[in-house]
């Protein structure tokens, strides 16, 4: 009697201070998940801490942070990992060309015979006179204010991507303006004179392109007449030198 009397008050003693006594069960159920320093989980390669490109965490950080509850390693933010990985893209606000100053081909009726080219100074277009009434129309940058100009002359010279080599009086004037013109550059993207020049008499003036295609249509030059790039190459490969050139 006194052998099951005694077992019987340690069990109730245990019920009263609150703690359940474990069960047969409990040695199959799930264990909580062992955590593991990023330091000590890495390859033992990394942990040396001189393989390139490998950021260790600072340890006190490690610790601060709030562990995990389940063995899966957190998942990554899409949406950030998107925008840390992708390369860093530069805004650029394009300006746009009006399209009525895209080439076309329109009626024609002026006096003048096919493959002469006629600028119209007001309306910002040339036209390059073909057969039948028609012709090729091209939008074109002309002079500002002060600069415009008219007369004919021929085609003298040809030349792709061309150097530039500012008139005095042009880089004078510049300065004035606290713009400092080079003396010379060489043709290329930067180049004002753009892809093509096409060089009219004995004067400073060209048909060219321009890096600065949301100028054309408007009086925005020194007196040169500007294409698109695109443009004064499809001009240059359809006259001659010795085309007549009407600016009006």
């Amino acid at each position: 009697m006194k052998r099951v009397l005694f077992p019987l008050l340690g069990a109730v003693a245990v019920f009263a201070a609150g703690v359940t006594p474990s069960t047969a069960n409990d040695r199959y159920a799930d264990r909580p998940p062992v955590m593991v320093s990023p330091d000590l989980s890495a390859p033992w390669v990394l942990q040396l801490g001189h393989a390139p490109g490998v950021v260790r965490q600072n340890r006190q950080a490690v610790q601060q942070q709030p562990r995990q509850r389940t063995a899966q390693p957190a998942q990554p933010d899409r949406v950030q990992t998107a925008a840390v990985q992708a390369p860093a893209k530069r805004m650029v606000m394009r300006r746009q060309i009006n399209p009525v100053y895209l080439p076309q081909e329109v009626a024609y009726d002026g006096a003048q015979k096919p493959g002469t080219i006629v600028i119209d100074t007001t309306q910002n277009f040339l036209y390059l006179v073909e057969k039948n009434g028609k012709a090729r129309r091209y939008g074109v940058g002309t002079g500002k204010p002060g600069f415009e100009w008219s007369g004919t002359h021929k085609i003298t010279n040809k030349r792709v991507w061309p150097d530039w080599r500012p008139p005095a009086e042009m880089i004078k004037r510049e300065a004035a303006k606290g713009r400092y013109l080079p003396t010379y550059l060489a043709g290329g993207m930067e180049n004002p004179l753009g892809a093509r020049a096409l060089y009219l008499g004995t004067t400073e003036y060209r048909i060219h392109g321009t890096n600065q295609p949301w100028t054309i249509g408007g009086a925005v030059s020194s007196g040169c007449i500007r294409m698109r790039n695109e443009d004064v190459v499809d001009l240059y490969e359809r006259v001659n030198v010795g085309t007549t050139v009407e600016v009006i």
